[in-house]
């Protein structure tokens, strides 16, 4: 054996991940210096942005993909299937690709270039559909992935919205993480809501381990989860478009667990564009859009104490977002500067 092909054979075992899923979680907390002296308390982001794909949903691909594995509902040679915005899709593409999967997305009209050419490069099919439409509209991105799962053989339906998995992969892994990093001593979590997995199940165990603890979910303006949680009642004339990506719904997804959240606060797509920025200028973090929203509802409530010690989902990385609300001239467009 030449000297060369000894050097190709060696293989790291201490110190080196078997495959990328194994670098998902365990992601930094950071103290937000500002924006904690302007609001005269302690607000710290859990940066999600540093998982392999960038994002929180990382995690839920992955836990997902495994239990299908385990319950025989995903089989080798199978496709996986799902509705996205961009972020579940691009986990999903990610480990899909390494399991030897194919993948197959509805993905909404109005994510990011960004987002979509990663999706393509990860080997996903992109299949646009309009956002501007009603959820039962056959053209929807969600009834466009039930119809593509049905019609693909050994296809498997991740179903974000209404999976549990979704919930427990937070419940187990970035629950447990913020407990540990706060010490116990976190008063508030602060999360975008969408599809309800990553505020739920993370707030789900938090309260398990004090009962105190608020939950504040951030929506959007456009978006009928608000109102749902305050009467009850979901409101058609609530729903409107708007830009900001992985916020807010026009259904009510199975995953979002309202007496978990204590309270709901509205951002709009201006102020969340112009905190995001904020944020890259200021802290030196460049976080997306739904990012830029969850501080935005931060600085929005203001009532905090000094001794709270509050912790924000930080979704994704604000790479994502570079042809939106880092671009001067589509902030000019959509006439935010």
């Amino acid at each position: 054996m030449t000297k060369l092909s000894l050097v190709r054979n060696r293989t790291i075992e201490k110190g080196a991940y078997r495959n990328v899923t194994k670098a998902i979680g365990n992601t930094p907390l950071i103290k937000l210096r500002h924006l904690s002296e302007d609001l005269h308390t302690n607000i710290y982001v859990k940066l999600e942005s540093f998982n392999p794909g960038q994002s929180a949903k990382d995690r839920i691909a992955a836990y997902m993909i495994e239990q299908a594995e385990r319950n025989g509902e995903l089989e080798p040679g199978g496709t996986v299937i799902d509705a996205t915005s961009g972020n579940t899709g691009l986990a999903l593409a990610m480990i899909a690709g390494i399991k030897g999967y194919r993948c197959v997305l509805a993905v909404a009209d109005k994510a990011s270039k960004e987002k979509i050419n990663a999706l393509k490069a990860m080997g996903a099919e992109v299949i646009l559909c309009p956002s501007k439409v009603k959820p039962e509209d056959p053209r929807s991105y969600y009834s466009k992935a039930i119809s593509l799962s049905k019609e693909i053989p050994g296809a498997w339906y991740a179903n974000q919205n209404f999976n549990p998995n979704n919930n427990l992969a937070h419940y187990h892994s970035t629950g447990p993480e913020i407990w540990a990093q706060t010490e116990g001593k976190i008063t508030h979590l602060v999360a975008a809501v969408g599809t309800g997995g990553t505020m739920c199940g993370t707030a789900t165990y938090l309260k398990e381990q004090n009962p105190n603890i608020e939950a504040v979910g951030v929506d959007a303006h456009g978006s009928v989860l608000k109102k749902y949680h305050e009467t009850g009642v979901f409101d058609d004339s609530e729903i409107h478009p708007y830009k900001i990506e992985g916020l807010g719904k026009s259904i009510i997804p199975g995953n979002v667990k309202f007496d978990i959240i204590d309270y709901f606060i509205r951002v709009n797509d201006k102020d969340s564009a112009h905190m995001a920025r904020s944020c890259a200028k200021r802290e030196g973090l460049c976080v997306g859009y739904s990012s830029g929203a969850a501080m935005q509802a931060v600085h929005q409530k203001k009532d905090w104490k000094e001794n709270d010690v509050v912790v924000v989902i930080v979704s994704d990385h604000g790479s994502k977002y570079l042809s939106s609300i880092y671009n001067d001239e589509w902030m000019k467009e959509q006439g935010f500067l």
